[in-house]
């Protein structure tokens, strides 16, 4: 008789309790229902030699060390990870010992499912025998449901916690500057992990001065402050309580009027805020500087950021906005004084009312290194306002007295006008070393005919550069490290 082969062998395991004797109630998965069957056959006592097969038939990664899986196990969604003791008889004990990566919104539910959803985190962690790696939680608990959250933070299968996220959503319409005046201080529970946390969003709550006066995150490498309630002299000590802080998000933060930074580890910082003032007055490692809301009137400060490469989305609309690189001032989109260049600053994105030569070319005199230039126009008066930016004799001098270095151009909301033809032609035409210049349309200018209008518009025969040819159609404290943050929208 013909022994099976490995196939045939795992479709006769069972699909064991999530966790022994204290099954969760998670919905069956279609694989679960099909191996019901098998389940009672496998109840019986395995035959002799039955073992050794299974073993011979296991493939390279079964053979990893359990330690080893159980971290790749971490690295799944919590229904994907526990769907994995289907796999194997192998693996069906890992995943009550893999750290534990708990997001809530990626548990099971429907429509006034909420109780339900918070009665499965509950039992998922008690159930759980292994450390936490990763728990993810609404912030609104914070608020409504402190007693549950301080339950689960205090719980053991929470230990060695690296990433510890409470994620804001603002209903629409509402003011969070509103909301943040009725928030009241978390539970204690929450710095439990201070010890251990690679990453951390904090949102939703009132930092009282008490609580965050002696906090220190020797490991912290992300750090998200949302929606939240902090005094100036509570979020420095938070800074300077983390040595190894390089990403750090600020969101609408309430009690502060001026944000100073002094890191010496800093490499990514993310504003979207009412404060007035952001000044940078020491970080030496700083790369990146990026608004994440286009409306502000903030005025920035910077002191000393000898690295920085990336900044933006700066915005025209709001005049009283103002950047400060040493004596150079930059109010709204416009050079008000250039007593000396910044040229450590390679990609620089930009919100503009129409796209105008004269401004960007402004800003390539303040940063004469850029390769990367990011604009964004607002599309109902793109049309409507603007200049020719008629360019051959107007901008002539600067033609011969610079070297143009923009390897990537990108143009959000370009309607292929003949103003902006004249805008994309300027470069096209002596930017010797442009790789890419993308004219991102509307839908309703989205076909083969329009791109090849503007190709002949634009002259790419005649193109500066030899490289590439092609017209080609962020908000959390991860994306702050990425190389290209504006590839996808500034």
């Amino acid at each position: 008789m013909e022994s099976a082969g490995p196939s045939a062998k795992r479709e006769q395991l069972a699909a064991p309790a999530i966790h022994g004797n204290a099954p969760l109630p998670v919905v069956p998965t279609a694989e679960a229902i099909d191996l019901e069957p098998a389940v009672a056959e496998r109840s019986e006592e395995p035959s002799p030699g039955a073992e050794q097969d299974e073993e011979e038939s296991l493939d390279h990664i079964s053979r990893l060390p359990d330690h080893v899986l159980g971290e790749v196990i971490s690295l799944l969604t919590i229904m994907e990870g526990s769907r994995t003791q289907i796999l194997a008889s192998r693996w069906r004990h890992l995943w009550r010992a893999a750290p534990l990566n708990l997001d809530f919104c990626g548990l099971p539910a429907s429509n006034n499912m909420l109780p339900s959803r918070c009665a499965l985190v509950s039992a998922i962690i008690a159930a759980h025998q292994g450390s936490g790696r990763r728990l993810c939680l609404p912030a609104r608990h914070l608020q409504c449901r402190a007693d549950a959250v301080d339950a689960w933070l205090r719980s053991h299968a929470l230990d060695n916690l690296q990433e510890l996220e409470f994620y804001f959503c603002c209903a629409k319409h509402c003011d969070p500057e509103l909301v943040i005046e009725a928030l009241l201080p978390p539970p204690a529970s929450i710095f439990r992990f201070s010890s251990t946390l690679r990453a951390a969003t904090i949102s939703n709550c009132y930092l009282v001065d008490d609580m965050v006066e002696t906090l220190r995150f020797p490991h912290l490498r992300k750090l998200a402050l949302m929606c939240v309630k902090i005094s100036e002299v509570s979020l420095h000590n938070i800074i300077s309580g983390c040595p190894g802080l390089e990403c750090l998000l600020l969101s609408t933060i309430s009690s502060i009027r001026c944000h100073r930074i002094n890191s010496t580890t800093l490499r990514s910082i993310g504003i979207r805020s009412s404060s007035e003032q952001l000044i940078i007055e020491d970080a030496p490692m700083l790369e990146r500087l990026l608004y994440l809301e286009m409306n502000m009137q903030m005025q920035i400060l910077v002191i000393s950021a000898p690295k920085l490469e990336t900044l933006g989305c700066i915005p025209e609309k709001y005049t009283d906005s103002k950047i400060v690189f040493g004596s150079t001032v930059i109010q709204g989109l416009r050079i008000d004084n250039q007593a000396t260049v910044v040229g450590t600053v390679k990609i620089l994105a930009i919100y503009m009312l129409y796209f105008s030569l004269d401004m960007v070319i402004g800003l390539m005199r303040c940063f004469p290194c850029l390769e990367k230039l990011y604009m964004k126009v607002i599309i109902l008066h793109s049309y409507l306002i603007g200049e020719k930016n008629l360019w051959r004799r107007k901008h002539l001098n600067f033609l011969r007295s610079h070297e143009i270095r923009l390897k990537t151009i990108v143009m959000r909301y370009c309607r292929g006008i003949w103003a902006q033809v004249n805008f994309a032609s300027f470069f096209v035409l002596n930017a010797r070393v442009l790789e890419s210049i993308r004219l991102e349309v509307a839908p309703c200018n989205y076909d083969e005919g329009f791109f090849e209008e503007q190709h002949r518009m634009l002259q790419m025969e005649k193109r500066a550069s030899r490289g590439k040819k092609n017209v080609e159609g962020i908000h959390d404290v991860s994306d702050l490290d990425l190389a290209h943050p504006f590839a996808c929208g500034c």
